[in-house]
C-alpha cells in the first residue's frame, strides 16, 4: 500500500526523515502501479524507447543500489550495473514481478537503515562509485536518489495509464 503523500506542512523529526518519506512514498508508488498491471504488460514496452516495468523496477532498485551500497557506503556489489546489458536494461525472463518488488522493497529498507545511521552531512566513501572524485555527502546522494523515483514514476504514469491500470497519483 502506498504511504500518504508527504505533504510539506506534515512535521517531521529531520531532514532524514523527509527524504525517506519522499523515498518511501515513490518507491511504493511504482511498486502498487506495477502490481496493478495485467501480466501481458509486465514485459511489453509502450514506449520507442523500449523499456518495460520490470525493467524500470530493477533498475530502480540497482540505482539505490548504486548509491547507497556501492557508491556511499563503499561496498563491493558484484556487478552494480546488473539491470543491464547491452547498453539497455534487462530483466531475465526468469525473474518474476514479485521477485524484483520484493528486491526494491528489501534495498529501500536497507536504504532506511543507512539513512538513519548516518548524519546527512557524512561523505561516501571513497570507491569506483566516484570515478576518482571526492564522494559526496548522504543529503546529496538522498536528492539524486529522489528525483530518479519521481522522474520514473512519472514515466510509468503514462506507460501504467496506455496499459489501462490506473492513472492519478
Amino acid at each position: 500500500m502506498t504511504p500518504p503523500f508527504p505533504e510539506p506542512t506534515s512535521p517531521a523529526p529531520g531532514r532524514a526523515e523527509v527524504f525517506l518519506r519522499y523515498l518511501d512514498y515513490f518507491r511504493e508508488t511504482v511498486a502498487t502501479k506495477v502490481s496493478a498491471l495485467p501480466d501481458a504488460e509486465l514485459r511489453h514496452s509502450r514506449l520507442p524507447s523500449g523499456w518495460t516495468p520490470l525493467e524500470l523496477v530493477k533498475h530502480l532498485r540497482h540505482v539505490e543500489l548504486r548509491w547507497i551500497e556501492w557508491g556511499f557506503q563503499g561496498h563491493d556489489v558484484g556487478d552494480p550495473w546488473a539491470d543491464r546489458r547491452d547498453d539497455r536494461w534487462y530483466v531475465a525472463p526468469a525473474e518474476t514481478r514479485d521477485g524484483l518488488l520484493d528486491a526494491l522493497r528489501t534495498q529501500g529498507a536497507h536504504t532506511r537503515a543507512v539513512v538513519t545511521g548516518n548524519d546527512l552531512d557524512t561523505r561516501g566513501a571513497p570507491g569506483p562509485r566516484w570515478d576518482g572524485a571526492e564522494p559526496p555527502p548522504l543529503e546529496r546522494v538522498l536528492f539524486h536518489l529522489l528525483q530518479e523515483y519521481a522522474r520514473h514514476a512519472g514515466h510509468l504514469d503514462v506507460v501504467t495509464e496506455l496499459s489501462g491500470g490506473p492513472v492519478g497519483e
